[in-house]
């Protein structure tokens, strides 16, 4: 079992910023020694789940099973797909839903546009939970001293030209996103990128997910965020937490 538990490290260490791995940086991401790394890149090459070129590893299409087994039997993926076709729809943008995965957010569920520029979102993305939308509203939804704990030891990094980097204002801002029920980021993860993010809240009141949109600040305002898109969103959260 310590061994499933390195390649799970392992795997989890593939991203966009890292598509493929050595020995030695698969090592230091999982923080194992390179012997022990080297192992299990060889049995999940054997297997199958990732090619090596006699330097580095990448993963095989065998490995999108791993992410499909969540997406194709997790009752929210399953039951978020049609909510999340009809905002897509009736808005022109590719919509996600995402859930809060410890200090992060991670993407369960995403219906494409047909629009030729399209925001970089995947299935299984993740997202730091204090800097995106979909991560404040959901950690709104906490109890005051469970986001203390979130934001203990947060250190914001700066990545597009609105980003928040103070911690006080990050938690002031999830506050009032308690209060107003909506979340937007505006050119704070990345320049010309605005999201905005409303959440799925069972009969009993609990936030189970976030629904949220990522548009180009070159073609969507803030205020049509607010006015035309938000209500649509609003209604098909709503609609998706009546059947959980």
């Amino acid at each position: 079992m310590a061994g499933l538990a390195k390649g799970l490290r392992i795997i989890e260490a593939f991203d966009e910023a890292h598509p493929k791995l050595t020995v030695s940086t698969a090592a230091e991401a999982a923080g194992i020694t390179p012997a022990a790394a080297r192992r299990c890149l060889l049995t999940m090459q054997e297997l199958g789940y990732v090619s090596h070129d006699g330097k580095f590893f990448r993963p095989t299409p065998r490995m999108q099973r791993l992410g499909g087994s969540y997406s194709g039997s997790a009752p929210l993926p399953v039951l978020a797909q049609p909510h999340l076709q009809v905002v897509r729809d009736e808005l022109g943008e590719s919509a996600s839903l995402a859930v809060l995965d410890g200090s992060h957010v991670t993407f369960v569920a995403r219906v494409e546009s047909q629009r030729i520029v399209t925001m970089n979102v995947r299935l299984g993305a993740r997202l730091p939970a204090h800097a995106s939308a979909t991560g404040r509203l959901l950690l709104s939804a906490l109890p005051d001293e469970e986001i203390d704990r979130h934001l203990e030891g947060c250190v914001p990094e700066r990545t597009g030209p609105n980003t928040v980097t103070d911690v006080a204002e990050i938690r002031r801002r999830i506050l009032a996103v308690r209060e107003s029920g909506v979340s937007f980021t505006d050119e704070e993860l990345e320049l010309g990128i605005r999201t905005v993010a409303v959440p799925v809240v069972d009969a009993a009141g609990r936030t189970h997910a976030a629904l949220s949109l990522a548009v180009l600040a070159s073609r969507t305002s803030m205020d049509e965020l607010r006015e035309r898109h938000v209500p649509v969103m609003q209604r098909e959260a709503a609609r998706l937490g009546q059947m959980l």
